[in-house]
């Protein structure tokens, strides 16, 4: 496994110097955003596609110092009510999946996305229970009339590239966890795997070792993403894990992202990295920072440090249950 960075981490500043400090603290790898939640800063695919030059320019920047891509990122939601919304991610991620063809990289990352209740609707709605039985019916017309449709279509398109897609399971899409993602996997194609993020997990009450090793039975582990989260146990006993108010109210809410080893200790993202080599996946390990506590530079460098000693335990052979 290599150890890499989601770029949009330092979108406040060119590519270039991006990189250069990717590679100042050790990298082998990089993630780039190219639309979609994230944005797009460094990469704008419809603009390569369409000009060789650039195209060139582009993979030269990466090449030159030594990085490889681990995946071209475009988190959006192509099933949003909004047409507009909608039609824009779609295209974002129909772009970013050409230009990946044209630059050799076989894993495209986004979210499942999440329609509305029906036709009508203005916003997306996710449903978290059965009860009462609208919630139901909704449920069954999302995947039936909208999410499969839309990814059997999108899977052919994959194919056709020779790429693969890793979905982000995210609690407010209609892939949140392992059920969701086997499904749509085994409606859709094998072409359609995971980027496995275990921040979003955590707070869900799931087990990402579990996960990681459920996943990895179905070979469906394209991609990973390196976050932490925080539980604040005293919250979460009295209001439980569905929270509302904003990120930054973190003295009031039931959970936070932070940063690698703040969240969940040293030993656990051991046993995390071990369980991804158990499940067969050499990809990256992509760094994601969203800790509102803690400043950008000082948590990627923090995760940096810690991932890098599991990674190399990892590789004199200490497993999981050492």
């Amino acid at each position: 496994m290599k150890l890499g960075v989601f770029a949009v981490l330092f979108g406040d500043r060119p590519l270039e110097a991006a990189l250069d400090k990717i590679v100042e603290a050790g990298l082998q790898a990089v993630e780039i955003g190219t639309g979609g939640y994230p944005g797009n800063t460094h990469c704008q695919p419809a603009e390569l596609l369409g000009d060789a030059d650039k195209l060139d320019r582009f993979k030269q920047t990466i090449e030159s110092r030594g990085l490889t891509i681990s995946a071209l990122s475009c988190h959006g939601n192509p099933l949003h009510p909004d047409k507009e919304i909608a039609e824009s991610h779609h295209q974002q991620f129909r772009d970013t999946v050409q230009l990946a063809a044209k630059l050799g990289v076989d894993t495209v990352v986004t979210f499942s996305g999440c329609p509305g209740e029906s036709a009508h609707s203005r916003s997306p709605v996710w449903v978290t229970c059965p009860w009462p039985e609208d919630h139901a019916l909704v449920l069954k017309w999302q995947w039936e009339e909208k999410v499969i449709p839309y990814w059997k279509e999108q899977s052919i398109f994959l194919q056709e590239h020779g790429v693969k897609v890793a979905i982000e399971p995210h609690p407010g899409f209609v892939v949140y966890n392992n059920e969701t993602a086997l499904r749509l996997r085994k409606a859709c194609g094998d072409n359609i795997g995971v980027n496995v993020d275990p921040s979003h997990l955590f707070w869900q009450g799931m087990d990402p070792v579990a996960s990681i090793r459920e996943l990895g039975r179905h070979d469906a582990i394209y991609h990973f993403h390196a976050k932490d989260t925080a539980v604040d146990k005293t919250n979460t006993a009295t209001n439980g894990v569905l929270d509302t108010k904003p990120y930054s109210d973190e003295i009031n809410r039931s959970w936070i992202f932070r940063t690698i080893g703040y969240g969940h200790g040293e030993q656990y993202w051991k046993e995390i990295i071990s369980e991804l080599q158990l499940a067969g996946y050499s990809g990256a390990v992509s760094i994601e920072q969203e800790d509102s506590l803690m400043p950008v530079e000082e948590g990627f460098h923090k995760a940096v440090d810690l991932l890098q000693r599991a990674l190399i335990k990892e590789k004199a052979g200490e497993m999981w249950w050492a």
